[in-house]
């Protein structure tokens, strides 16, 4: 128990998993912690003290229970042999497992990357603004962010960490910004002592981990503010994978130099459209099924599907990038033949990128081994396979170059490996016969001992002459040769007396002792062969970690590239055409998940903005009709067209985007204090400040969560902001009056979802047409619901009852109101009257002579000839 709570003591932020044999143990506050987290058995030892256990063969499944619920956990390893041990047995921390630093393939989704980050805030006069250093230290990917101020939580969502490092506070509370991002991503947050974000020590631990002179060759200056999180990233990588080494042993070979990425590479996508276009996972379940990524994955391999994710949640905006993946996709699409080859090279393919992580932490098994052997064995055929063709020239010239080396080591494991290896090296097994004489000696000892034994007996018989001479074995005295005492006169010298029976003597020689030791140890000697050999040959791998690295990057593009092409060619998809007007010309556009799922059911339909088509659309029409899933479209095709993909269309011209925007669906975020219209509000706040001529906009019944008034003068103040900004911007309505916005405006269009009415009932075709409509049919998409049939009908009374006194309520507030500018609408234009009238009505003729009556009509013929004088 001392030594439990030493090492407890070294971790306590963690749940010590202590080894006991067979088993791993927690106790005190652990022991609770298990038991309410994880169910197991609460049990006491005889001091009283609380314990739970699991075997040590099932830790893993626990292990990963325990990190999904944001625990962290150290494993508590027993270094020595028991049966060396004279005292308790040495034991040492070998691993610290966070949500953000695991490698092993059962705690992994292979589809998903699981970053860590860490992040400082710069102060940049009244702005705040971050830098971000993501690493994932399954795959060796090690990337920095300059983010600003307005952005950090959308980009905070978009790299998806799992677990976020911050700098301490000294009272240890989270600071508000660092709990906002928490709030918002979902990720467990980890305080770092404020020293490892230092520039001095920053410096020298970055100089140290990639063992260099300067850091000049990786773009980082000596005072750069992206030094603090590296480092901090690095330090928390080092003690978490090597807990008990000295820093020159902690280094992780396996971890890139440190990449700086340029935001502006990229189309921006913030945290609200990535929940609204349901690009990961739907709002509804949280679950990748039914998303956007969930309808276009077609990769084969680990490397392909977690590049598709990060390409969907960064398009790229650079032309000449998107038409290069566009000209492979088109390969993929046109030759079947080839994608069929090239698919099956890559369903030989492992994760090879992960692979070489677990070889960098000593984490790897044998499969993984042999696993990397055949996959870096594709190289070859798969480089063949794409020669000569001018599109893929750039994937097929680095697989050239990576050949030789790359194909030597995968020549190598296959040479030494068994096809079918253990899972463990503790079973051996994994090396062939024949590659190494110390474990074939072992190994003979452990098959043909019977055989030896046999060989030995004839010859001692042969040599002594003594025909009875046997070689036996016991549990008690190990192998010996017994001789009756008949013939005990021709015992040579050379044996030495072990042990006298009634009729017998038994003896042992320095030949059968020295096969007693080989084969009573070949079993552990030849594991330990196994096991130097094995080391050996990680260490060949590893070796090789950058250019494996190349092997997975490239495998991953081309895989995805790939699954672009079988994609377009099964759903006729078509080829955008990349522009850098910024305009929108999608012709029977459709919607790529309802696409799949309706198959030839789904409406198609056309979407036409910039140019000469204007670039605000007002959507009308009746609710279920198709409004959302039309704009929802749009900006999904968008997006594929950014990323290299082909596009559900029959023909799609899109020109450049810098950010897509969203304001989609009523939703509250309670826990901050939001309600829905103020989450709604905000959102649309970011996307005014910062949408630009090159955006794309979606919204979607903008103005709902507050009083009708309230929210159709918004929405009619946002429409002409977003008209002025000139960003293509389509919203859905319910507000009818925003319609005569095209009216006076040439940039604006009105659009309507066609209903067809049948008696009482509708038809819904969801066909998007030109114009614009005066009824939201709310009442019959009741009834289609299912609400009662006298709810209807009062519905239906009370709606006639309403719309007279809506029109009245217009008249008298246009007659209160100041005149409007003249370059401004009349949001009531449609019930608006001049005040003549209401100078008329106020009249009391009761109380007029005759004279003051006519002085009262040229006064209000007056004011018609002169708009702006007060009718009185």
């Amino acid at each position: 128990m001392r030594q439990y709570r030493r090492f407890k003591a070294q971790h306590p932020e963690c749940v010590l998993f202590f080894r006991m044999g067979d088993f791993y143990e927690m106790f005190d506050e652990d022991a609770k912690t298990v038991h309410e987290v994880l169910g197991l058995t609460l049990t006491q030892r005889s001091t009283g003290i609380p314990m739970a256990g699991v075997p040590h063969h099932a830790a893993e499944n626990y292990i990963a229970r325990l990190l999904g619920q944001g625990y962290r956990v150290a494993v508590c390893d027993q270094i020595q042999d028991p049966k060396d041990a004279k005292g308790v047995v040495d034991r040492a921390v070998t691993r610290v497992l966070t949500p953000g630093t695991l490698v092993d393939e059962s705690l992994l989704d292979e589809a998903a990357s699981n970053h860590l980050a860490a992040i400082a805030f710069t102060e940049a006069g009244d702005d705040s603004a971050a830098v971000i250093a993501v690493a994932e230290l399954s795959t060796g990917h090690f990337v920095l962010r300059d983010v600003r101020a307005d952005q950090i939580i959308d980009e905070v969502a978009r790299l998806g960490p799992t677990e976020l490092l911050y700098v301490e506070t000294a009272d240890r509370s989270v600071p508000p910004r660092v709990a906002a991002i928490r709030d918002a991503v979902g990720c467990v947050l980890t305080a770092r002592p404020t020293w490892t974000y230092r520039q001095a020590e920053a410096r020298e631990v970055l100089i140290r981990q990639f063992n260099v002179h300067s850091l000049a060759g990786f773009g980082l200056e000596d005072d750069d503010p992206a030094l603090g999180p590296a480092a901090a990233l690095v330090y928390y990588l080092q003690e978490t994978q090597h807990p008990d080494a000295s820093d020159e042993d902690a280094r992780l070979a396996h971890l890139r130099p440190p990449r700086r990425d340029p935001g502006d590479r990229y189309v921006t996508i913030d945290h609200a459209t990535l929940r609204s276009l349901e690009i990961e996972r739907t709002m509804r379940s949280g679950d990748t099924a039914g998303s956007l990524l969930d309808a276009v994955q077609n990769a084969r391999t680990a490397m392909g599907k977690r590049l598709l994710r990060e390409w969907l949640c960064y398009p790229q905006r650079d032309r000449s990038v998107i038409e290069a993946r566009q000209h492979a996709v088109e390969v993929f699409r046109a030759d079947d033949a080839l994608a069929t080859t090239v698919s099956e090279h890559f369903s030989a393919i492992h994760d090879v990128a992960r692979i070489v992580g677990r070889l960098a932490v000593g984490r790897a098994f044998p499969r993984d081994l042999v696993a990397l052997g055949r996959s870096l064995g594709t190289i070859e055929p798969l480089a063949d396979s794409i020669t000569d063709i001018p599109a893929l020239a750039p994937w097929a010239t680095t697989l050239d170059e990576l050949r030789e080396p790359l194909g030597e080591l995968a020549a190598t494991i296959d040479r030494l490996c068994d096809d079918d290896p253990p899972a463990h090296l503790r079973e051996g097994g994994l090396f062939r016969d024949g590659i190494d004489a110390e474990l074939d000696e072992a190994r003979g000892l452990q098959r043909d001992a019977g055989a030896w034994l046999a060989e030995y007996q004839q010859t001692l018989s042969d040599t002594t002459q003594i025909p009875s001479l046997k070689v036996g074995f016991n549990k008690v005295f190990g192998y010996y040769i017994e001789v009756t005492h008949t013939h005990t006169s021709k015992v040579p010298d050379t044996f030495t007396r072990k042990q006298t029976l009634k009729n017998a003597e038994r003896y042992i020689t320095p030949e059968l002792k020295t096969f007693e030791d080989k084969v009573t140890t070949a079993d552990s000697r030849a594991i330990e062969r196994e096991k130097q050999l094995f080391e050996n040959l990680c260490a060949d791998a590893h070796a090789e970690t950058t250019t494996i690295g190349l092997f997975a990057d490239c495998i991953a593009e081309l895989d995805v590239l790939r699954g672009f092409g079988e994609l377009a060619r099964m759903h006729r998809y078509v080829r955008p055409t990349i522009v850098d007007e910024p305009i929108i010309d999608i012709q029977q556009g459709r919607h790529p998940v309802l696409d799949q799922r309706l198959a030839d059911r789904f409406v198609p339909n056309d979407s036409e903005l910039g140019e000469n088509h204007g670039h605000l659309a007002l959507i009308t029409g009746p609710n279920m009709a198709g409004k959302s899933t039309y704009i929802r479209q749009v900006a999904l095709i968008v997006l594929l067209a950014h990323t290299g993909s082909f596009v559900p269309a029959d023909r799609a011209t899109i020109g450049l985007t810098d950010r897509i925007f969203t304001r989609i669906g009523a939703s509250d975020e309670l826990h901050l204090g939001q309600s829905t219209f103020m989450v709604e509000m905000t959102e649309m706040a970011n996307i005014l400040h910062h949408a630009t001529d090159r955006s794309v906009v979606v919204l979607d019944e903008l103005g709902r969560g507050t009083s009708t008034l309230d929210g159709l003068s918004l929405a009619w103040a946002i429409a002409e902001s977003m008209d002025g900004i000139g960003s293509r911007t389509l919203f859905a309505t319910h507000y009818h009056e925003l319609t005569t916005l095209a009216d006076d405006r040439d940039s604006v269009r009105n659009l309507h979802v066609a209903v067809r009415e049948w008696g009482d009932d509708i038809v819904f075709v969801y066909r998007i047409m030109p114009g614009r409509t005066d009824r939201s049919y709310g009442i019959h998409v009741a009834q289609l619901a299912g609400v009662p049939r006298s709810t209807i009908d009062r519905a239906k009374a009370l709606l006639d009852t309403l719309t007279v006194q809506t029109s009245e309520e217009g008249r008298r507030r246009a007659a209160q109101s100041a005149p409007t500018a003249a370059d401004q609408l009349d949001l009531f234009t449609t019930y608006a009257e001049h005040p003549a009238l209401a100078t008329l009505r106020s009249i009391d003729l009761n109380a007029l002579t005759p004279l003051d009556a006519f002085d009262k009509i040229r006064a209000v013929l007056a004011s018609l000839d002169r708009p702006d004088t007060d009718a009185e």
